[in-house]
C-alpha cells in the first residue's frame, strides 16, 4: 500500500511542474495585457525550466505516461506560443493593426503545428522527429526564448537611454544595437514562424547527460554560462537564444553546401 502511495506520489511529480508550466504562460498574458512586459517575460523564463525539468524528472523516475505528453504540449501551446505572441504583440505589432494581428496569429499557428507534428510522430514512434539528439524544425521552447530575450534587453536599453543607474552589468557591444534589433521584430517574427514548421534539425538539450566522460567540456561550458548569466543576466539570454536559432539555420546551410561541393566534384 505505502508503495502505491510512493508510486503515486513520483507520477505526479512531473505533472505539477508542467501545471506549473501552464501557470506561468497563464500569468504571463495577464502581465502583458497589463504593461507588465519585463514580468510577462521573466515568467516565460521560469515556464521554460518548468518544461525542461518535468521531462527530464519523468524519465530518471520512469514515470512517463501519455497523460503527461498531451498535458506537457498544451502548457508549450499556452506559455511558448501564445503567451509570447501575445506579449509581441502588445509591445510592438499593436500599432501594424492588420498586419501585427496576421503576424502573430503565424506564430502561434505555427507553434500549434510544430507541437502536433512533434506529438504525432512521437506517438507513432517516427523517428525522423529525433535524430541523433536533433528535434526537427525551431523547438517552440527556443522560439519564444528569441522573443523573450528581445524584450529583457530592451529593457535595458530603455534604462540606459534616460540615463538611469543600472545595478547589473551590460555588454556595450550588444546595448549599442539592441534598438535596431527591435525594429525589425515583426521580420523576426516570421521567421521564428517558419524555423518551426521546418525540416532544419536543432540539438536536442534534453537529451544531454552530463554522466558521460565527454560531457566534461559540456560541464565546463555550463558553468561558463551560468557565470555569465549572473553577470549579463538579460544579454546572456538574447545571445544564448539567438545563437541556438542561427546554429540550426548554419548547421543546415553547411550541410547541403557539403553536399553540393561534393556532387560537383563527382561531377567532374
Amino acid at each position: 500500500m505505502n508503495n502505491n502511495k510512493l508510486k503515486k506520489g513520483i507520477y505526479i511529480i512531473p505533472v505539477i511542474l508542467t501545471c506549473g508550466n501552464i501557470a506561468c504562460g497563464y500569468i504571463s498574458i495577464i502581465a502583458s495585457i497589463d504593461g507588465n512586459f519585463t514580468q510577462a517575460a521573466w515568467l516565460i523564463i521560469i515556464a521554460i525550466a518548468f518544461d525542461m525539468t518535468d521531462g527530464r524528472i519523468a524519465r530518471m523516475t520512469n514515470t512517463t505516461s501519455e497523460f503527461g505528453v498531451y498535458l506537457d504540449s498544451l502548457g508549450d501551446s499556452l506559455s511558448f506560443g501564445l503567451a509570447p505572441a501575445i506579449m509581441i504583440y502588445q509591445l510592438v505589432l499593436k500599432p501594424m493593426q492588420k498586419i501585427g494581428i496576421a503576424i502573430s496569429c503565424l506564430f502561434v499557428l505555427c507553434s500549434m503545428l510544430r507541437l502536433a507534428k512533434f506529438n504525432l510522430q512521437a506517438h507513432n514512434k517516427d523517428k525522423n522527429i529525433i535524430l541523433n539528439n536533433f528535434f526537427i524544425g525551431l523547438p517552440t521552447p527556443a522560439s519564444a526564448g528569441v522573443l523573450i530575450s528581445f524584450v529583457l534587453s530592451y529593457e535595458l536599453f530603455g534604462f540606459n537611454s534616460h540615463n538611469n543607474y543600472l545595478t547589473f552589468k551590460t555588454i556595450p557591444v550588444l546595448m549599442n544595437n539592441i534598438y535596431l534589433f527591435f525594429k525589425i521584430m515583426p521580420i523576426v517574427m516570421i521567421v521564428l514562424s517558419l524555423l518551426m514548421v521546418s525540416n532544419i534539425p536543432y540539438i536536442s538539450l534534453k537529451k544531454i547527460n552530463l554522466a558521460k566522460p565527454k560531457a566534461f567540456r559540456l560541464l565546463i561550458l555550463l558553468v561558463v554560462i551560468v557565470w555569465l548569466m549572473l553577470t549579463f543576466p538579460q544579454n546572456t539570454i538574447f545571445i544564448l537564444f539567438s545563437l541556438y536559432t542561427i546554429s540550426g539555420i548554419l548547421g543546415y546551410t553547411m550541410k547541403y553546401w557539403k553536399f553540393f561541393v561534393k556532387r560537383k566534384k563527382s561531377g567532374k
